[in-house]
């Protein structure tokens, strides 16, 4: 029973060895014979255009199209069954991100109605707007796609992906011609490979040799009267042989020199690109050079226009100062002192309690000097220190000019006027008509200096 089980182990796996031989003998075969399919189609563009009539093409699209086949899983129906897919499903939906793709143009193409048709198509205009190895990296970095139309061990899921894009890179050199209402889109049958132009067999020099031994010694074995002169002579190549040599080889020296001329032209231009971008490269350091000496005399400027409005600030500051101390100054001696202007105060309280107590004597006055000078007998009265004869008298009515010379803007303080009530108090004897002349207006410098 257990040697059972080995056996069936060893089997199964003998039958996986083999799978993974032929997996890889596959993908190995497709992507060779598509590196020799590219050559070709480079080597035919160099003596005529390539277009639908031409076999390397039709080569090169069929294997492309087995490459993208390879492994490609089917579409499950709605019964659950598996119904097969061309690549053109994968295609449309990997290459979208390519800018300006042909998605939408195929899409819509009225004469190409199948899958497997709308994919030859592609494969056409990609190689006429030279994007064909653009579409196919595009598609082969959208790894989550990828996994899920391909199975496992197809070749674009494997490494041999990245040879082929860098294989179609070479296409982008030739111009295509082709005709998208041809044969070649009908979809009805399955494209297939003619591996006949590479199969061609080389035979070493070592080979000719022994097959020249082994042709000796079957003519010397067969008769014994034979000799080495009835023996034909040695293998050579015929002059057909050497046309053709010679042909490819300048085939291939035509290919090398119109790669030369091209690639000479190209260096011619991006030298030109170059001494371009020098020629604006200087210009600009120029620029910066001039706009930042720009810049630093203009900061110098400003520096100095600062400074400068600095100092006149200081100036208009000292001078505001100066002229706050002046007024000041100039305020507190045009007032009387503070003892006077009390008194003043009380003078003028004890005339107004008398109004109030109908003690006033109706009088009038005439002038405010009179208004004035009653006020300082009323002053006189109030002291208590002052005595009652006539040089009291005199001496009270000197209190007020004492120290000072009369002044028109002293001429209506009659008492104290410093503060708001006593003006408004003096307002009102005025208004009542305890004055004498009405119209005489009281001015003032003011309530309090500043």
């Amino acid at each position: 029973m257990a040697s059972f089980s080995l056996g069936g182990l060893n089997a199964s796996s003998r039958r996986r060895s083999i799978h993974s031989r032929n997996a890889t003998v596959e993908r190995r075969n497709l992507i060779t014979v598509c590196r020799f399919s590219v050559k070709t189609l480079i080597d035919r563009s160099c003596f005529e255009t390539i277009d639908d009539s031409s076999p390397e093409f039709n080569n090169f699209a069929a294997i492309l199209e087995q490459i993208l086949s390879h492994r490609l899983k089917g579409q499950i129906t709605w019964f659950g069954y598996e119904s097969p897919r061309s690549f053109w499903d994968y295609i449309k939906v990997a290459c979208r991100k390519v800018s300006h793709n042909c998605i939408c143009s195929i899409e819509n193409m009225e004469n190409v109605s199948s899958s497997r048709a709308k994919g030859r198509a592609w494969i056409r205009v990609a190689l006429m707007e030279k994007h064909l190895s653009e579409y196919i990296s595009t598609a082969l970095r959208d790894f989550k796609t990828t996994r899920r139309f391909y199975e496992d061990g197809a070749i674009v899921l494997g490494e041999e992906a990245n040879m082929l894009a860098g294989m179609l890179l070479g296409l982008n050199a030739i111009d295509f011609s082709f005709c998208l209402k041809g044969e070649g889109l009908d979809g009805n049958y399955p494209a297939v490979i003619d591996y006949t132009p590479y199969l061609k067999f080389t035979q070493s020099s070592d080979s000719i040799s022994s097959d020249e031994e082994e042709l000796r010694t079957l003519g010397s074995s067969g008769s014994e009267s034979s000799t080495p002169d009835n023996i034909g002579p040695p293998f050579i190549m015929d002059e057909n042989s050497w046309f053709n040599k010679c042909k490819r080889v300048e085939q291939k020296y035509r290919l090398t020199l119109e790669q030369k001329g091209y690639l000479e032209e190209l260096v011619r231009l991006r030298e030109n690109q170059l001494a371009e971008s020098i020629a604006q490269k200087k210009v600009l350091r120029q620029t910066i050079e001039a706009m930042e000496l720009a810049q630093k005399m203009e900061k110098e400027q400003l520096e100095y226009i600062i400074v400068e409005l600095q100092d006149q600030l200081t100036v208009l500051k000292n001078n505001d100062l100066r002229s706050r101390q002046e007024l000041t100054t100039h305020l507190t001696n045009q007032w009387p002192s503070p003892g006077v202007l009390d008194v003043n105060a009380v003078a003028l309280d004890t005339l107004l309690y008398r109004k109030q107590n109908k003690q006033w004597d109706e009088k009038s006055f005439h002038s405010l000097d009179q208004l004035s000078a009653d006020v300082s007998l009323s002053q006189t009265s109030l002291d208590p220190s002052h005595s009652q004869d006539g040089d009291g008298k005199s001496h009270g009515l000197s209190l007020l000019s004492e120290g000072k010379e009369d002044t028109p803007s002293l001429l209506g303080l009659c008492g104290s006027l410093t503060s708001v009530a006593s003006y408004k108090s003096l307002t009102s004897l005025k208004s009542s008509e305890y004055l004498a002349s009405p119209t005489t207006e009281m001015t003032s410098p003011g309530l309090t200096p500043s």
